[in-house]
């Protein structure tokens, strides 16, 4: 039988070699069309291969060597691991407990620390400082960096202080800051900054917050349960951290469902007035206010203009300015620009600081445990000028504000939302109108972040 197969076989390769020799065009368009045929094709051509049974079969066998397991804890150990810590410096810190909140178990470092000029000046007794430290699996301190940036500066310090072959060392580089723009909205409950701490606004955000719309909206009597606000402002970060905030870029506050808003717009056109830039309604109206909501950035009125009994003299006496509850040392700020026309001692008040402005009005800030200026200093807007205290006639430590118009008493609460117009420049409008444009869908975004963190 495998005799018959075999004979076959022969005859059908001697077929083949001679159609190949006498009609290679032939075979070649039969080829093609077998490969075009499919599947069939394929089949037909497969079935002239020899038969897989007859196949030689051939065994090989091989050893192969399995590494241990132990040796694998060896191939990591070549990847060191380095790990990050961060914190914020406190006025009680000393090298060693600031380095063992940041994870850091090196008494070399600590010792360092506590010796070298630069980190005693930067990093202990200081609060509110950024620092991040880089150490070894085994808490030893590979590099530490330390971030702050002084107000209105656009540039941020940095201290490094990084192991070498020789020791340690530390040298303090500046950088530019890098600015960047949140959203935050809130709605209130109870009152303006247990609002603006409940939607994360940083606290001078929300002093901002609470001028810009001073002129507009009686923060102490007319804030209603339900009242919202929506605000954009910048961050100043360095090294991706936030290390201070900027200004308030643009604003909506609702109050009693009447709308205010506000942006910030610089006209370089306006002359030295507006050099500095100031806030407008997205309409164009200025927002610019003559004194400043409050002589203190925090604070809370414990006593109004108005008929009181006298807390020293139990009496029934007129109360002729308004009483700001803070601690000892809170920081005093001019609510206007003026001239200091007493600065001193004087009866009940204890110390006190007088300031003239301008149009016969006068403030008084009164109680002070410290004062910062002297009589005949020109004072801008918002300069510190002394610190709370309770000095004089006072039960405990308030600020005693009064504002004379002609030297006669008027409510402070109701001189703050005084305004005085600073009109945008013909030149400015086109550009202002771009910016206020910007402005409504930025505002848009922020009050979303409100609607969203509700859902």
């Amino acid at each position: 039988m495998k005799t018959g197969i075999a004979s076959i076989q022969h005859e059908l390769l001697t077929f083949a070699r001679q159609t190949i020799t006498n009609h290679p065009k032939r075979l070649t368009a039969l080829i093609t069309a077998l490969m075009l045929g499919g599947g069939g094709g394929a089949f037909a051509v497969a079935n002239l291969a020899p038969d897989a049974s007859d196949l030689p079969v051939r065994q090989v066998v091989e050893l192969v060597q399995a590494s241990p397991l132990y040796a694998m804890p060896d191939v990591l150990d070549i990847q060191p691991l380095t790990l990050f810590r961060s914190d914020i410096t406190r006025s009680t810190d000393t090298a060693d407990t600031l380095l063992k909140r940041l994870g850091v178990s090196d008494a070399v470092a600590a010792a360092f620390v506590r010796s070298d000029a630069n980190a005693r000046q930067v990093l202990l007794s200081r609060t509110g400082r950024h620092v991040t430290a880089e150490t070894s699996d085994t808490n030893r301190l590979i590099k530490l960096s330390a971030r702050w940036s002084a107000t209105d500066a656009d540039t941020f310090q940095r201290l490094v202080i990084e192991a070498t072959p020789r020791g340690f060392v530390s040298r303090i580089e500046t950088a530019p800051l890098n600015v960047s723009t949140q959203l935050a909205s809130g709605t209130v409950q109870s009152s303006l900054f247990a609002a603006t701490d409940e939607a994360g606004l940083p606290d001078a955000i929300a002093v901002q917050l609470a001028e810009i719309f001073s002129g507009d909206i009686d923060f102490h009597r007319a804030l209603r349960k339900g009242d919202r606000f929506s605000v954009v402002y910048e961050t100043l970060e360095g090294d991706g951290e936030a290390l201070r905030t900027g200004r308030v870029l643009s604003a909506e506050f609702v109050n009693n469902t009447k709308v205010f808003q506000a942006m910030w717009f610089q006209d370089p056109l306006a002359g030295s007035a507006m050099a500095k830039g100031g806030y407008y309604s997205l309409d164009g109206d200025s927002r610019r206010r003559a004194y400043l909501a409050s002589p203190m950035e925090f604070s809370r009125v414990t006593s109004g203009f108005k008929m009181r009994m006298h807390p020293i003299l139990r009496t029934m006496r007129a109360h002729n300015g308004v009483d700001y509850g803070a601690p000892t040392g809170t920081a005093v700020r001019s609510v206007g620009d003026g001239t200091v026309e007493f600065a001193g001692v004087q009866n009940g008040y204890g110390n006190v600081v007088i300031l003239k402005h301008r149009n016969n009005h006068s403030t008084l800030y009164a109680h002070l445990s410290r004062i910062n200026v002297r009589k005949g200093e020109s004072i801008s807007q918002g300069q510190n000028i002394g610190a709370v205290g309770a000095t004089g006639w006072a039960t405990g430590p308030h600020l005693h504000f009064e504002f004379r118009v002609n030297g006669v008493y008027q409510d402070p609460m109701t001189i703050a939302r005084e305004n005085e117009s600073v009109p945008l420049s013909a030149n400015a409008k086109a550009a202002f109108a771009r910016l206020a444009k910007e402005n409504k869908v930025a505002l848009a975004a922020a009050a979303s972040v409100r609607q969203s963190n509700a859902q």
